[in-house]
């Protein structure tokens, strides 16, 4: 246990400001310790783990991407078009449509990232533009509410009745988050591409010098954040029951600041899947927290500038690592 809590320090720290935070806010409001509050903070969270779980492998890969909602944004869109021309579908296709809508964009970052040589978040916020300008052009800002049955049905995993006769629920949104960070654990601590990706983040010249695909691990970051997003856009139009262009519009500052809180580096070489949920945790909770005290939404937004500044003066990393010019590797992330 001590060894785990050596190894671990910056989950262990988050899991004690988590338990913190909750005690404050058990004596804040009477709401937050309760089933129903759990259960819903754990089904809204599926979407944002789900997005951090991809960033956390772009990171680790010494990238970075800022355009991953708004792909996922495109996605819904695409799949909503596409089971609209062939009459129908399910959540088989849908997901099979979603991933690859979602790793096309990806790869779009991706190839972009290697042919031009120059920073992922140069091109990320290029093609964030790109993306959400397309969209809103193509669709003119108009939502879609007339989804088919299969995506809009509550799919139920778990429902208990309270003492008030109220009933709380886990949700089909859970599973698909538990698949995805379970596919991304196996993915960076299980395989061999996983231990390549986290040696190309922390250090890309050598990495090239042992014969590592440079091209091929951009690839499989960037897609891997593109099956995720693909994945993540079809489950909040399930949540939410409606596709609107602008409903994800925002979320990555959110995920990026958690997924950094929970210790992945700028920079890259570093970064854990328990440190990246724990870290989506502790955002929502506090978030939870302030929705419940009646606090404006405005002041989560200072909250999250405040961990995306705390978190990138505690990385590491150099900020210079970031740049187009850096002093000591010739190499772009």
């Amino acid at each position: 246990m001590a060894k785990f809590f050596r190894t671990h320090a910056t989950e262990t720290a988050l899991l004690v400001v988590i338990a913190m935070i909750s005690l404050i806010l058990s004596f804040a409001t009477d709401r937050y310790f309760t089933v129903g509050n759990a259960f819903d903070l754990l089904n809204t969270s599926s979407v944002n783990i789900i997005f951090a779980v991809g960033l956390l492998v772009v990171l680790i890969a010494g990238g970075i991407d800022i355009s991953f909602a708004v792909a996922a944004s495109v996605v819904q869109y695409g799949v909503a078009l596409f089971i609209g021309w062939i009459g129908g579908g399910n959540w088989a296709i849908g997901l099979v449509v979603a991933g690859c809508i979602g790793v096309a964009l990806g790869s779009i970052n991706a190839g972009l990232i290697q042919m031009l040589g120059i920073p992922s978040i140069v091109v990320t916020i290029s093609t964030f533009n790109i993306f959400f300008g397309f969209l809103m052009f193509f669709t003119k800002g108009v939502s879609i509410y007339d989804l088919p049955d299969w995506l809009t049905t509550r799919v139920v995993l778990y429902e208990r009745q309270m003492a008030d006769g109220g009933w709380v629920e886990i949700s089909l949104p859970v599973l698909v988050m538990v698949l995805c960070v379970a596919a991304t654990w196996a993915l960076i601590t299980r395989t061999t591409v996983g231990r390549q990706l986290y040696a190309f983040g922390d250090n890309p010249e050598g990495a090239r010098r042992f014969g590592i695909n440079i091209a091929f691990m951009r690839f499989l970051a960037f897609g891997w954040l593109g099956l995720m997003a693909g994945i993540a856009g079809l489950v909040q139009a399930h949540y939410a029951q409606e596709v609107v262009p602008n409903a994800l519009y925002g979320r990555e500052l959110d995920v990026l600041a958690a997924v950094v809180l929970g210790g992945a580096r700028l920079g890259g070489g570093k970064g854990t899947v328990l440190g990246c949920v724990l870290g989506v945790m502790l955002t929502q909770i506090t978030q939870n927290g302030l929705n419940l005290m009646g606090v404006s939404p405005f002041a989560f937004k200072m909250i999250v500038g405040a961990i995306i500044l705390v978190a990138i003066t505690l990385s590491s990393s150099q900020i210079e690592r970031l740049l187009p010019f850096r002093r000591h590797r010739g190499t772009t992330r």
